[in-house]
Protein backbone atom coordinates (compact mmCIF):
# COMPACT_ATOMS: atom_id res chain seq x y z
CA UNK A 1 0.00 0.00 0.00
CA UNK A 2 2.76 2.14 0.89
CA UNK A 3 5.15 1.61 -2.14
CA UNK A 4 1.76 2.41 -4.21
CA UNK A 5 1.36 5.70 -2.65
CA UNK A 6 5.13 6.17 -3.15
CA UNK A 7 4.53 5.20 -6.99
CA UNK A 8 2.02 7.70 -7.42
CA UNK A 9 3.35 10.50 -5.63
CA UNK A 10 6.71 10.12 -8.11
CA UNK A 11 4.43 9.38 -10.87
CA UNK A 12 2.40 12.90 -10.30
CA UNK A 13 5.60 14.61 -9.88
CA UNK A 14 6.96 13.03 -13.22
CA UNK A 15 3.39 14.47 -15.14
CA UNK A 16 4.01 18.22 -13.40
CA UNK A 17 7.56 18.21 -14.08
CA UNK A 18 7.17 17.35 -18.20
CA UNK A 19 4.16 19.68 -18.12
CA UNK A 20 5.79 22.61 -16.83
CA UNK A 21 8.74 21.62 -19.31
CA UNK A 22 6.73 20.94 -22.32
CA UNK A 23 5.35 24.72 -21.25
CA UNK A 24 8.91 25.82 -21.33
CA UNK A 25 9.55 25.09 -24.71
CA UNK A 26 7.46 27.59 -25.92
CA UNK A 27 6.87 29.96 -23.28
CA UNK A 28 10.40 31.43 -22.30
CA UNK A 29 10.02 32.14 -18.88
CA UNK A 30 10.44 28.51 -18.29
CA UNK A 31 13.50 26.50 -17.68
CA UNK A 32 12.91 23.27 -19.91
CA UNK A 33 15.97 21.58 -19.05
CA UNK A 34 15.66 21.29 -15.22
CA UNK A 35 11.71 19.99 -15.28
CA UNK A 36 12.39 17.36 -17.90
CA UNK A 37 15.29 15.70 -15.94
CA UNK A 38 13.37 15.80 -13.14
CA UNK A 39 10.56 13.95 -14.94
CA UNK A 40 12.97 11.36 -16.07
CA UNK A 41 14.36 11.30 -12.41
CA UNK A 42 10.63 10.86 -11.07
CA UNK A 43 9.64 8.44 -13.62
CA UNK A 44 12.43 6.14 -12.56
CA UNK A 45 10.51 5.99 -9.35
CA UNK A 46 7.03 5.33 -11.12
CA UNK A 47 6.78 4.50 -14.32
CA UNK A 48 9.90 2.76 -16.31
CA UNK A 49 7.75 2.74 -19.29
CA UNK A 50 6.97 6.69 -19.10
CA UNK A 51 11.27 6.85 -18.32
CA UNK A 52 11.70 5.10 -21.35
CA UNK A 53 9.53 7.10 -23.99
CA UNK A 54 10.91 10.91 -22.21
CA UNK A 55 14.54 9.22 -22.99
CA UNK A 56 13.81 8.30 -26.25
CA UNK A 57 11.96 11.07 -27.25
CA UNK A 58 13.69 13.63 -30.21
CA UNK A 59 12.89 16.72 -27.97
CA UNK A 60 13.53 15.62 -24.61
CA UNK A 61 16.04 12.84 -24.81
CA UNK A 62 18.97 14.69 -25.85
CA UNK A 63 18.79 16.93 -22.77
CA UNK A 64 18.39 13.57 -20.53
CA UNK A 65 21.25 12.28 -22.30
CA UNK A 66 23.78 15.08 -21.65
CA UNK A 67 22.93 15.59 -18.16
CA UNK A 68 23.49 11.78 -17.32
CA UNK A 69 26.54 11.52 -19.08
CA UNK A 70 28.25 14.48 -18.47
CA UNK A 71 26.08 16.36 -16.13
CA UNK A 72 26.08 19.58 -18.85
CA UNK A 73 23.44 21.87 -19.63
CA UNK A 74 23.41 23.30 -23.09
CA UNK A 75 24.47 26.78 -23.43
CA UNK A 76 21.51 27.95 -24.62
CA UNK A 77 19.47 26.61 -21.63
CA UNK A 78 22.13 28.17 -19.48
CA UNK A 79 21.72 31.38 -21.05
CA UNK A 80 17.55 31.10 -20.83
CA UNK A 81 18.11 29.83 -17.34
CA UNK A 82 20.38 33.34 -16.11
CA UNK A 83 18.29 35.60 -18.25
CA UNK A 84 15.20 33.96 -16.97
CA UNK A 85 16.95 34.78 -12.75
CA UNK A 86 17.45 38.11 -14.28
CA UNK A 87 13.57 39.03 -15.21
CA UNK A 88 12.77 37.36 -11.27
CA UNK A 89 15.14 39.71 -9.85
CA UNK A 90 13.94 42.89 -12.12
CA UNK A 91 10.28 41.69 -11.22
CA UNK A 92 10.93 41.95 -7.47
CA UNK A 93 12.26 45.03 -7.64
CA UNK A 94 9.11 46.64 -9.79
CA UNK A 95 6.70 45.30 -7.53
CA UNK A 96 8.81 46.31 -4.77
CA UNK A 97 9.41 43.01 -2.63
CA UNK A 98 10.33 43.16 1.01
CA UNK A 99 14.15 44.07 1.12
CA UNK A 100 14.22 40.78 3.37
CA UNK A 101 12.68 38.12 0.82
CA UNK A 102 14.63 39.91 -2.41
CA UNK A 103 17.76 39.41 0.26
CA UNK A 104 16.98 35.67 0.07
CA UNK A 105 15.19 35.41 -3.56
CA UNK A 106 19.11 36.65 -4.46
CA UNK A 107 21.09 34.20 -2.49
CA UNK A 108 19.68 31.29 -3.94
CA UNK A 109 19.28 33.00 -7.43
CA UNK A 110 23.42 33.23 -7.31
CA UNK A 111 23.50 29.56 -5.92
CA UNK A 112 21.52 28.33 -8.78
CA UNK A 113 23.30 30.45 -11.06
CA UNK A 114 26.54 29.48 -9.61
CA UNK A 115 25.21 25.67 -9.97
CA UNK A 116 24.49 26.30 -13.54
CA UNK A 117 27.56 27.82 -14.70
CA UNK A 118 29.49 25.74 -13.22
CA UNK A 119 27.82 22.50 -15.46
CA UNK A 120 29.62 21.74 -18.44
CA UNK A 121 28.51 22.70 -21.84
CA UNK A 122 27.06 19.58 -24.32
CA UNK A 123 29.57 20.67 -26.79
CA UNK A 124 32.29 20.37 -23.94
CA UNK A 125 34.28 16.68 -24.78
CA UNK A 126 36.96 15.62 -22.55
CA UNK A 127 40.48 16.68 -23.03
CA UNK A 128 42.57 13.14 -24.30
CA UNK A 129 45.55 12.27 -22.63
CA UNK A 130 48.86 12.57 -24.78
Amino acid sequence: MLSNVKSSIWFALGLFALTLGSIGIVLPVLPTTPFVILAAFAFGKSSRRLQFLLEESATFGPIIADWRTNGAIAPRYKTLALMMMVAAIVASVVVSVPNYALVAQLICILAAAVFILSRPNRADKPKQQA
